[in-house]
């Protein structure tokens, strides 16, 4: 049995050149301790949030040297599996299923789109162990410029149902799995820049967004959404002073009526 049903969101990481800048950064951001760096396995430092671990920073490894984004992880019940279904289905792994250790297997892959994110098949890792809480994961959407791609795609390498924001000024999807929802799909359109390449948006809870938002840009970060209150939420999206896009939500600030949403056949 996987510990998260397949296709949920269950853990979040980056890497960063400068990594005792981001556990500075995020630290100071998102109230984040970190642990002791795992040498046996690239310097790889779990994030706490209230002594929850919440997700994880690590130097690249050499050759990987890149722009840092922040990679979101699905659950499977069987890594390799997942991996089969997501070559059949157009898209492509950019590293096989890899055993960490005792703590699970993991692999990246890229949708037909663009979008990069991860797979993981939980050992005695079982992925976040606090969710929704101040410092921790909340939510994610798929940003991409072909949502139709994205859409036939994600339906198909994981058990999703699809539901539509019944909203004509922007296209935007939620990922079932039975009754709740776990993810979102946003098309991007002409306010991103051609250089944003499509990706896995996550998004970290914040007790206050605005002071998050002013604590982020002083310390180097770019504001480039927001903040904006919303039936969900007052959110923000920000890159961090290395190139990672996220964004924080307090989502106890709350502003309207939750959009009408109606299935996708």
């Amino acid at each position: 049995m996987a510990v998260h049903p397949e296709g949920t969101p269950c853990w979040a990481d980056a890497m960063f050149p400068d990594l005792d800048g981001a556990k500075s950064f995020y630290g100071d951001v998102l109230g984040w301790t970190f642990g002791e760096s795992s040498s046996e396995f690239g310097n790889y430092t779990q994030a706490y949030a209230d002594g929850k671990a919440v997700a994880a920073v690590v130097p690249p490894m050499p050759g990987q040297e890149g722009q840092s984004a922040w990679c979101l992880y699905l659950a499977s019940p069987d890594a390799a599996a997942t991996a089969a279904k997501i070559r059949e289905n157009g898209g492509e792994t950019l590293m096989d299923p890899m055993e960490v250790g005792e703590f699970g297997t993991m692999l990246l892959a890229r949708d037909p789109s663009g979008v990069v994110f991860g797979v993981w098949q939980a050992g005695s890792h079982e992925g976040f162990e606090s969710q929704g809480v101040p410092g921790a994961f909340c939510w994610a959407e798929v940003f991409t410029r072909e949502p139709e791609k994205s859409d036939a795609f994600f339906c198909a390498v994981f058990p999703y149902s699809m539901v539509k924001m019944e909203d004509d000024a922007v296209d935007f999807r939620m990922f079932n799995l039975g009754d709740k929802t776990v993810m979102g799909r946003m098309k991007m359109g002409d306010e991103f820049p051609p250089e944003v390449p499509p990706h896995m948006n996550v998004y970290f809870t914040v007790a206050d967004c605005d002071a998050a938002v002013a604590k982020a840009t002083e310390r180097g970060a770019v504001l480039r959404f927001g903040p904006m209150t919303m039936p969900f939420g007052r959110f923000a999206a920000l890159t961090d002073p290395q190139g990672a896009a996220f964004s924080v939500i307090d989502v106890d600030t709350t502003e309207g009526e939750v959009p009408r949403t109606s299935p996708v056949s």
